[in-house]
Parts: C-alpha cells; structure tokens; sequence
C-alpha cells in the first residue's frame, strides 16, 4: 500500500518506491531504503510527516504515494 494511505502513529517498513531514478535516488540518500522503518507522525493537508532514522521528513502527496509500505 502506498505510504500516502497510512494513518498517524502508523508503524511501517519500506517495501519499494516508484518514480524515475531520480526520485528513486533522491528518496534512497534520505533514508527511504527497502526495508527501513517508519513511523507517520502526522498527516496534513498537502501530505505527510514522517520519521525516518531519527529524522522528521515532510512529504508531499505525491511523493509519499511513490513509497509502497507494507
């Protein structure tokens, strides 16, 4: 499922991304590896915010609906 779908206080890992390489790469050098852990901290109204190793990201709509969790 797309992580766009998640909830607040959701747990999630990483199952894939979509996008070109260029998003790919650029989501991989900030933490959204295969496999890593998330935690949705909170869900606004132009996307979502996230934890990822340690950091908080915002993400955009789109952009969290390239991130496939599961």
């Amino acid at each position: 499922m797309p992580l766009l779908f998640t909830s607040a206080g959701d747990e999630v890992r990483v199952a894939s991304i979509g996008g070109n390489a260029a998003v790919k790469q650029r989501l991989n050098e900030i933490g959204f590896n295969v496999g890593a852990p998330i935690s949705v901290v909170q869900k606004i109204a132009t996307g979502l915010i996230v934890k990822v190793k340690g950091a908080r990201i915002a993400l955009d709509r789109s952009m969290a609906g390239k991130i496939l969790v599961c």
